[in-house]
């Protein structure tokens, strides 16, 4: 690359930060640019725009993969309907309550319920379950993702306590849509379902994989244009990761450069937005989660559940941390955090928008400890 086109990059790069209005040309640009030196540049960009908003802290978000039966047969997903090989799971109400009462001990103080479309989880059982854990631990955010389900049923779990949830909209394009999914499944009520989570008053997760089957540069600036447009809170992106008993066994997975470049765009176009760097980030490269967080990412979701499921909930192939125990996790995160130059903290970690009596940055948390 000459270094007249280098140069143009990161002019676009500091245009993204300066206002976040680049044409569509411009956001193809910055996402295609292949100077070795822009990926750095850019992250640079993000590092400091997530520092003035959020300062060094790392908020912690307590996953409980609850259940991996699922009604759904989308092609990409290893727990899909359609795979009888999957060995099926749920969790009681009680042994999802006792995954809160050790990760509010170890320091978590959001929970997130995660699960398949599974019928069993009835809008009482979910209400039940979010309401046990708000009683035993009321200074601490839930967070739901179960997916599809009517407005009066997101009513009904905000009003026990529900603070966020988040449901990927995989894709803004219908078609691309219609690639990934079964036609029993409808683009229109996925963003039907987005909009009314919104206006009931949830803390909002969207997000889709990198790198997806069909996926083109335009279909993600659309996601962008989407994310932006719908002043997302929180965006999870991770790399598309093929599982072996799906359609897509054999397409190729996303690309960890990418999703890092994906991450530096959204919080330049989102400055306040809540941003995970993910497990499927960490499953492509060994150090995609470092990477993450220097990319602009200040989220990291350490699992809670039960040892003995987690190789159960198999969205992909090759899933790390599947084995380790709740305080080896968080012991684990906190260190790579901190090697990135960051802090884990003891905080809900709200939305900037949604913080309620919250004075900023959190406890921290010790790296090496596991007591912590």
């Amino acid at each position: 690359m000459t270094e007249t086109k280098a140069g143009f990059c990161m002019e676009l790069a500091d245009k993204l930060e300066r206002d976040g209005n680049l044409t569509d040309e411009e956001l193809a640009s910055v996402l295609l640019c292949d100077d070795p030196r822009f990926g750095g540049y850019l992250a640079e960009k993000a590092r400091d725009v997530r520092e003035r908003v959020y300062g060094k802290d790392v908020y912690l978000r307590g996953l409980i993969e609850f259940t991996n039966y699922c009604k759904n047969n989308c092609y990409y997903c290893g727990i899909r309907s359609g795979n009888k090989n999957a060995e099926r799971y749920r969790l009681s109400e009680e042994e999802i309550l006792s995954c809160s009462d050790l990760g509010y001990a170890l320091g978590f103080r959001t929970f997130v319920l995660q699960g398949g479309e599974d019928p069993y989880d009835t809008d009482e059982r979910i209400v039940s379950i979010v309401r046990g854990i708000k009683e035993r631990h009321p200074d601490t955010a839930v967070t739901l993702s179960v997916g599809e389900r009517e407005r009066e049923s997101y009513q009904k779990f905000y009003d026990a306590g529900a603070d966020r949830y988040l449901l990927r909209h995989e894709t803004a394009d219908k078609d691309h849509y219609g690639m990934l999914h079964p036609e029993n499944m409808s683009y229109e009520r996925r963003m039907n379902c987005l909009r009314d989570l919104k206006e009931i008053g949830f803390q909002v997760g969207r997000g889709m994989m990198v790198g997806s089957p069909g996926q083109t540069t335009e279909h993600l600036i659309k996601d962008l244009r989407f994310l932006k447009a719908f002043a997302s809170e929180m965006v999870g992106i991770g790399p598309f990761i093929p599982h072996h008993d799906t359609q897509y066994a054999n397409a190729p997975p996303g690309t960890a450069e990418m999703t890092l470049r994906l991450l530096s765009v959204i919080r330049l176009l989102l400055p306040e937005v809540l941003l995970p760097a993910t497990t499927a980030l960490g499953t492509v490269d060994a150090l995609g989660r470092e990477k993450g967080f220097a990319a602009g990412a200040n989220v990291a979701m350490p699992n809670l559940s039960p040892v003995g499921v987690r190789g159960k909930y198999l969205l992909y192939d090759n899933k790390i941390c599947t084995g380790d125990e709740a305080a080896e996790c968080i012991r684990c995160m906190s260190m790579r955090v901190a090697g990135a130059g960051y802090a884990v903290v003891q905080s809900r970690g709200d939305h900037i928008r949604y913080r309620k009596g919250e004075a900023g940055a959190g406890t921290v948390l010790p790296a090496a400890s596991p007591e912590a």
